[in-house]
């Protein structure tokens, strides 16, 4: 948290057209009917800020009424909520549900609860004059870069982040910091291996049950490069084959999870290297089966 007086010092940094006070932090929402509580995200701004979005029952407008705030849909049984209008509390003060949204979701699956900045504060429990942030709207015209060593020059012990910059250093954080991004590359890792070895055996054992065909083909003076299609082919097609498999349950994964709190997605470029991916752990597991092939003596045909 900082001292809400930075907003008054960011918008004397000449190329600032606004500096948007933003409260964000954890708060325990009292589910309503079941009892009990959950934590939840609770995100304060003012209307120039960060305001819901993707809203499809009321209305963004309505979170400046008494105790609005606006939650999604996705999160309704966790929250207890049945509808657009219940009424439950945080910290006991009071809230209703004045706006519902679809796909805002964490990557946490905790809650997002949308509201005012000052009703933030009330719902977190933080001093009327701190901020968790500012949102910087840049003049149109004015160079991003030059206006952020200004506010760097201006402001003390705090970070000043482009939209890019925010986003990377999110990314980074959960992929090396936390527990998570080590289970993700130790699951792709030995996803990796277990696929090249099975792949592997599987070409291998290929190669071993033709391994007179290969012979009688070097004998009659095919070349090292014919040979090597031959199973680069049965590779490719290992991996064509595989691929549109994974694909297919990838499909079906991605449906069944689109309304959950933590759905999978599937981008066209996460796609496309997933299928380079895979073609090329084929490829390596190929090389076992080359192996094999070279080391045969063409004379061998003549003995059998």
């Amino acid at each position: 948290m900082m001292d809400s007086t930075n907003r008054r010092k960011a918008m004397s940094v000449p190329g600032v057209a606004d500096a948007v006070p933003m409260v964000i932090g954890f708060a325990q929402w009292d589910v309503p009917r079941h009892g009990g509580v959950t934590p939840v995200i609770v995100v304060g701004s003012s209307d120039q800020g960060l305001r819901p979005w993707n809203v499809i029952q009321g209305n963004a407008a309505d979170l400046w009424k008494p105790a609005a705030v606006a939650v999604d849909r996705t999160y309704f049984p966790r929250l207890g909520i049945r509808a657009l209008g219940d009424d439950t509390t945080m910290r006991e003060h009071d809230v209703h549900v004045s706006a519902v949204t679809d796909g805002i979701r964490s990557f946490t699956t905790t809650p997002f609860v949308f509201t005012t900045a000052e009703r933030a504060r009330t719902y977190i429990g933080t001093s009327p004059n701190k901020i968790s942030y500012l949102l910087v709207h840049v003049s149109q015209g004015q160079d991003t870069d030059r206006v952020r060593t200004a506010l760097l020059g201006r402001l003390k012990d705090v970070e000043v982040l482009t939209p890019a910059q925010f986003s990377d250093r999110s990314r980074v954080f959960w992929l090396f910091s936390t527990g998570a991004g080590a289970a993700l590359f130790a699951g792709a890792l030995l996803g990796a291996i277990v696929g090249i070895v099975i792949v592997a055996q599987t070409l291998y054992s290929s190669t071993k049950d033709h391994l007179g065909e290969f012979v009688t083909l070097r004998a009659i003076g095919s070349s090292s490069l014919y040979i090597y299609r031959v199973i680069g082919t049965q590779a490719l097609l290992s991996a064509v084959i595989g691929f549109s498999l994974a694909a297919l349950i990838a499909l079906m994964v991605v449906c069944a999870t689109s309304d959950t709190a933590l759905p999978i997605l599937m981008t066209p470029q996460v796609t496309l290297g997933l299928f380079l991916l895979t073609v090329a752990m084929c490829m390596i597991a190929a090389i076992a089966a080359i192996v094999q092939v070279t080391r045969i003596e063409p004379a061998s045909a003549f003995r059998q």
